[in-house]
């Protein structure tokens, strides 16, 4: 162990606010570029705090702000990180920390900086500048016309659909895979089209080509190669003195590539995650980069381990730590915190999933009685679809909430039909946004869609290929407006974000028309105006968004608007990063967690050991494992819908039981499950009521 030797009366005051681990992660180098780092962060440990002390010591020590790249997996986290620099850097530096972190320009996620460099490196590997970046839905629609023009839409059997089409490309992209693995491991019941796929897919990367668009997956791969030529990767490595990345163990093979072509002697390089928290294998994330990051350099890479947790009571890392001690392979860490606790995680046995709901809701109540309001507690589970009978019985106990993973912003039809509008104006050669918004027309169709395009970029000028098409009658009316606004947005003077709003304009007759809530869709149209104008032009503000949109839209976001105070529900996935006081985790049985259609190999297996544990170290104070007796199935291969006997998951074994609490509940329940003094009172007071109706 390295000791630490301090000066308190010459060190910043940001120092002394750490522990000695963080101390150390952030004082490795010592401002310069030593060689690469890695920081194990253990579950609210402050990884965020010790990174972004990190970063603002390389400033105040005299590092280029502008030579600093920082990497996360948002935007917002990258928003966030830039705040706490600066605030931070500006107890020593004064006001002078400002002008210094607004130097900070090159943080944010892996695409929106890949979408970045690529525009700047385009020429030297042979891409337009002006490329367009396809978000997830218009990537399958791409896909799916090259599908249909390849006539594989009208297959004796049934092709794989548009949207598995891209899940299997993408996982073959990012996971640099062969695509019989991927078919094999991942999409088995693809396998007999692989011939077909590796057609289709050089169909879409030719479309893609042509129309000079970039799909997520292009951004990652293109940089790659980008950083594979020898002569580029110096040029660009020379640029950046320090690269900094965040959740390193969510990231894929091809972002691994990446920083190891950026930095392959991993000077500057500081990596930081928990391989325990690596939980999203179904995106392609691969553990092992962060387990054999420090054997990837010589000498090898230096690893600081943050094992101290400021969120978590004793009892409940105690436990967390038992979960995740029978991990096959991880970097070694026990957390530990000064936070006593009273009560050990309880295991709660119930007989089914309706007794579930009822016990969870009186839980939920009982807290929220005792002072933890309802925004303080949340309810975890592996699968979307588990919380339905849960969700009955908040719904019928009036108990307000919101359940994670609603609309996205750019998923709405109206956003992306305007987002579309500029999309063609910034590059005609956009099939996927000429196809949406001519046929935002009436009496225009996927035929009459493409005889426009053709004519387009056929034409010296796609303005004047515009003026020079005959729509059809229906559409003649409306025909001289559309080709105004669109010469207008390819005019060399469109203002901005003026253009947004010329674009609104001329949607808003037609936003009528298709959609009955026009009103409130409005609304969104106005804010997505708001947000355009905190963007220099309309590139920038195209590709910010496309990588990084809003959550959701003003009316399908899920809150509810009448109620203070409401419950989070959430896959575990999605509670990946926060907190609350008191956390209930549903169906931690074998079948459920571990999921029957993840036992299939010990990678999988062991992913689903860190998917408990990361539900178990979202809870501060108090943390209930609901494990019922049997539960329903539905869509199994074997068996069909049936009710099925459940065991204690298998990731909280006999020996390590001694770290919870053991209860049944109602406590009439016996051990079975079985034996009870009567039906409960909610069936008993439903029962009365039914005949009382009828007296």
């Amino acid at each position: 162990m390295n000791m630490i030797v301090r000066d308190s009366a010459t060190e910043p005051a940001y120092l002394a606010r750490l522990n000695e681990a963080q101390r150390a992660a952030v004082l490795h180098g010592n401002g310069g570029a030593n060689g690469p780092l890695l920081v194990i962060a253990g579950a609210g440990s402050g990884k965020t705090n010790t990174l972004a002390h990190r970063v603002a010591h390389l400033i105040v020590k005299g590092a280029d702000p502008r030579r600093i790249l920082l990497m996360t997996f948002s935007r917002r986290a990258a928003n966030e990180m830039t705040r706490r620099v600066e605030r931070i850097a500006g107890e020593v530096l004064g006001a002078k920390a400002q002008v210094l972190t607004d130097g900070l320009t090159w943080a944010g996620t892996f695409h929106s900086i890949g979408a970045r460099l690529l525009r700047d490196y385009a020429p030297q590997i042979g891409l337009d500048p002006a490329f367009t970046i396809h978000d997830r839905e218009d990537s399958a629609d791409l896909i799916n016309l090259v599908r249909h023009e390849m006539g594989f839409s009208q297959t004796e059997s049934r092709f794989p659909a548009k949207s598995t089409c891209l899940a299997i490309y993408s996982r073959a992209v990012n996971a640099q895979a062969e695509l019989g693995a991927v078919l094999g491991e991942t999409f088995p019941w693809c396998v007999a089209w692989e011939e077909e796929l590796k057609a289709l897919f050089a169909g879409y990367v030719e479309a893609k080509q042509n129309g000079n668009v970039l799909d997520y997956d292009d951004l990652l791969l293109y940089l790659a190669e980008l950083v594979a030529d020898p002569e580029l990767a110096a040029d660009l490595s020379s640029r950046f003195d320090h690269v900094l990345v965040d959740e390193y163990q969510d990231t894929n093979r091809l972002q691994a590539a990446i920083l190891k072509g950026l930095k392959p002697d991993g000077a500057g390089l500081t990596v930081v995650g928990d391989d325990a928290q690596s939980i999203y294998s179904f995106r392609a994330a691969e553990v092992r980069n962060i387990l054999d990051f420090p054997a990837g350099f010589t000498p090898p890479a230096r690893v600081v381990t943050l094992e101290r947790n400021y969120r978590s009571t004793r009892p409940i890392l105690d436990a967390a730590n038992a979960v995740i001690g029978e991990a096959r392979e991880r970097f070694t860490k026990n957390l530990w915190s000064d936070r006593a606790g009273h009560e050990k995680p309880f295991i709660v046995t119930v007989r089914d999933e309706n007794e579930q709901a009822n016990y969870v809701c009186e839980a939920l109540l009982a807290a929220r009685e005792e002072g933890t309001a309802l925004k303080e507690q949340a309810v975890l589970f592996r699968t979307s679809h588990h919380s339905g009978p849960l969700e009955i019985e908040l719904t019928r106990r009036n108990i307000p909430f919101v359940k994670f993973g609603g609309l996205k912003f750019l998923d709405a039809a109206h956003v992306k039909d305007v987002l579309a509008v500029l999309r063609l104006a910034e590059n005609p050669g956009d099939r996927v946004a000429g196809f949406r918004v001519l046929q935002l027309m009436q009496g225009i169709g996927p035929t009459t869609a493409d005889q426009a395009m053709r004519a387009m970029q056929s034409a010296l000028d796609p303005v004047i290929g515009l003026k020079a098409f005959a729509p059809p009658k229906r559409a003649a009316e409306d025909w001289p407006g559309f080709v105004a606004l669109y010469a207008q947005l390819r005019g060399s003077h469109a203002p901005w974000p003026g253009a947004l709003e010329a674009a609104r304009l001329w949607y808003e007759p037609h936003l009528g028309r298709l959609h009955e809530d026009a009103t409130t869709r409005r609304a969104d149209l106005i804010q997505l105006e708001q947000i355009a104008a905190g963007y220099p032009s309309r590139e920038r503000f195209l590709t910010d968004l496309t990588l990084d949109p809003p959550s959701a839209t003003s009316d399908e976001s899920g809150v509810p608007l009448k109620d203070e105070d409401y419950l989070i529900l959430s896959t575990i996935h999605s509670a990946k990063g926060q907190e609350w006081k008191n956390v209930l985790m549903l169906n931690v049985v074998d079948g459920c967690l571990p999921s029957d259609l993840a036992t299939g190999s010990t990678p999988e297996i062991e992913e689903e050991r860190r998917l408990l544990y990361v539900g178990m170290t979202r809870a501060k104070d108090s943390l209930h494992l609901v494990t019922p007796q049997r539960f329903y199935t539905h869509g199994q291969a074997r068996g069909g819908d049936r009710h099925v006997y459940a065991a204690r998951s298998r990731f909280i074994p006999e020996h390590i039981l001694g770290q919870f609490e053991r209860t049944h509940w109602p406590k009439a329940v016996a051990a079975n499950g079985y034996a009870r003094s009567g039906p409960p009172a909610i069936e008993r007071d439903l029962k009365a009521r039914m005949r009382g109706m009828w007296r």
